[in-house]
């Protein structure tokens, strides 16, 4: 693994995504090209994993497949696990090993059509508050069980649904335990079918000025192909999500259940601190956590 050193953490509400932002460069620039050298980068137009859906990248963005993902995760940013993904969006000027690298986990999330009928009623400042203090509670349990606390300072950017298109993003502004520099936690859900695409891009708010404009061009990457597209759902025949709109920002199934339980492990090699999405079923939420 290469040496990593402490920066951003990642937050992810439930749904099954992985991010890590900021990954540090190696102590040995050969093993760092190597690893670099190694990995099989694609442009332009690329078809997901599932079909589902295809990255439309241009010049601007290049993605790695769900196994090239999963050693970047695990080899190089130090992850326990970096599998189950759709791979990886990356800017194309930027290796995921270098100072400031950072890059887009996608996920796709087969819990339904989710009904957008709640757009124009949402609250956003109201759900903000809701989800601090939803978070407090969480954070009484975690202390409780020797982790560190995670507080939603609020919106770096307020959640905003394009309806011609059903895309949904948003920012979070976060700060992790005593960490002297926030969290920068932006989010894109795009709507499918019967699912949702779900990519998550984390960093410091203080390069939020630099990501932005390669974060705000990677709203139009993604899109369902034909069959698989939001205008293409059947109320007869498909599946329909058990949450809307609000509970996607607020969690999915967690904001349902009044959970927001985000999972904070603390890896010792490197003191660097990485958040990692979880499957909920299954599992309970205490018996996930590890001390510091």
């Amino acid at each position: 693994m290469f040496p990593l050193r402490p920066h951003a953490a990642v937050l992810s509400l439930l749904l099954p995504v992985l991010l890590l932002s900021s990954a540090a460069g190696a102590a040995e620039s050969g093993d760092a090209a190597a690893f670099e050298a190694s990995l099989h980068y694609q442009g332009g137009l690329v078809t997901l994993p599932n079909g589902k859906a295809v990255l439309n990248l241009g010049n601007k963005y290049r993605y790695l497949s769900p196994e090239d993902t999963r050693r970047v995760l695990e080899d190089a940013w130090g992850n326990p696990d970096g599998q189950g993904t759709q791979g990886m969006i990356l800017p194309a000027a930027l290796s995921p090993l270098q100072e400031g690298g950072w890059g887009v986990i996608v996920e796709y999330d087969d819990s339904g059509h989710v009904n957008d009928s709640d757009a124009t009623t949402i609250d956003y400042d109201d759900l903000l508050a809701d989800m601090k203090k939803d978070m407090t509670e969480t954070n009484a349990a975690r202390e409780k069980a020797g982790a560190k606390p995670v507080h939603l300072v609020g919106w770096a950017s307020k959640p905003y649904y394009d309806a011609a298109h059903n895309r949904l993003h948003w920012a979070k502004e976060l700060r992790f335990g005593d960490a002297q520099q926030n969290t920068l936690n932006y989010n894109i859900r795009v709507l499918g079918r019967e699912g949702v695409l779900v990519l998550n891009a984390v960093a410091g708010m203080d390069q939020l000025a630099a990501i932005r404009p390669a974060l705000d061009g990677m709203l139009a990457v993604a899109e369902f192909t034909p069959g698989h597209r939001y205008a293409d759902y059947n109320e007869s025949t498909d599946r329909s999500s058990e949450y809307g709109l609000a509970a996607l920002v607020a969690g999915g199934v967690a904001a349902k259940a009044g959970w927001l339980a985000p999972v904070l492990l603390f890896l010792k090699k490197g003191f660097v601190l990485v958040l990692f999405g979880l499957a909920f079923l299954g599992k309970k939420l205490l018996g996930v956590f590890r001390k510091e």
